[in-house]
Parts: structure tokens; sequence; C-alpha cells
């Protein structure tokens, strides 16, 4: 099963694909956010590490995020295929995410881009954060946010496509979750030859 490299906007739904898949095909689900905080809460070496950097107020240094990110890896079934959700967000990251999994034999498999209109992804973006109690996500900073995925994160999306394995599913043209599904998975199963669902 080829590794999936799950890619959209703030809201576009990664994190509710990423369990679909993986519940379908069993395979291993990478959320850099989990794996970040798991690391902290373990007291582990690279948790110690990164706790050092988020406490003053600095990004986590890419090669410490593909260091945790290798261990995470290493430690799922050989075969079944990975879910990257999260990461990578910059070009930078990407190419060293390449390296890592090359260094084991492995490549990038497939990078899946969900589409969805910005309306949708703020109306969606601040049900949730009314749902969730999370005042902090109000429109202006939902705002910020996109853009920032447009000028940092955005650009993977000609890299990607550059390294022939991108595909992307349109939320304007599959109108439901539903269809979406749909559609990733019949993608998912014609590059990997025909899946047993």
């Amino acid at each position: 099963m080829k590794n999936i490299i799950i890619f959209g906007a703030p809201g576009s739904g990664k994190g509710t694909y990423s369990e679909e898949i993986k519940n379908r095909y069993g395979m291993g689900h990478i959320s850099t956010g989990d794996v970040l905080r798991a690391e902290i809460k373990n007291g582990t070496e690279l948790g110690k590490i990164a706790q050092g950097y988020i406490d003053n107020g600095q990004l986590i240094p890419d090669q410490l995020m593909i260091d945790i990110l290798a261990l995470q890896y290493d430690s799922h079934p050989t075969g079944k295929g990975v879910i990257f959700d999260g990461f990578p967000r910059t070009i930078a990251q990407a190419e060293a995410l390449k390296r890592m999994l090359a260094e084991r034999g492995h490549d990038l498999g497939m990078m899946i881009e969900l589409i969805v209109g910005e309306d949708v992804l703020m109306e969606r973006l601040l049900r949730r954060a009314q749902i969730e109690g999370r005042a902090d996500d109000n429109e202006e900073t939902i705002r910020k946010r996109f853009a920032v995925y447009h000028s940092q994160t955005e650009p993977l999306s000609k890299w990607f496509a550059a390294e022939g394995i991108r595909h992307t599913f349109d939320w304007g043209v599959c109108k439901t979750k539903e269809g979406m599904l749909e559609a990733i998975f019949q993608e998912i199963e014609k590059e990997n030859g025909g899946v047993e669902s």
C-alpha cells in the first residue's frame, strides 16, 4: 500500500478523511500535532527538545520534526502504508520527508489534495469553534490562517504536481462527504492496482 499525504487548507477535513482512509485500508495514521503532543506528554528526549522550542515561542526545526516522525513511521507495520496528516507544510519539509522515506527504501506515495472554497471553510471553522468553545477561532484569526496557508503551504501543491503524485478532489464537484470519499477511494485503489476493501 502506498503512503498517502493528505493536504488542504484549514477546515478542509484532513483529519476526517484520514480517519476514513485508515479505517478502510488498515493504514497507519501520523498526525504531526498528535505525535508532538504525545512526545511532550511522555517526556521523551525528542519531546523535551521540542518543548524547549515551543516555550521560547520558536517553530520546531524541520529536522527535529522529521526525527520524531521517523520514530513513528518505523513503529507502523511495513507494507500497510502510512497517512501523513499535517505534514509536510513547506517545500523544505517535503524534501526532508522524501529523504527520510528514501533511506528506508520507500517513497512519498500519493498526495491527496482537498479543495474546498473559502466560504465553506470559514463556515465550518466558525461552527467548529462554536461547538468546541474556541474563542480564539474568530473570523479574523481564521483569515490569518488562510493567508499563512496561501503564502507558505499552498506552493507545495505545485511541488507535489512536479513529483507526479498530486491527486485533487474538489468539494464543489463532489458536493458531499460521501461523494468525496468515493472519489478518493477510487483513486487510492487505482494507484494501488485495485486494493481489496
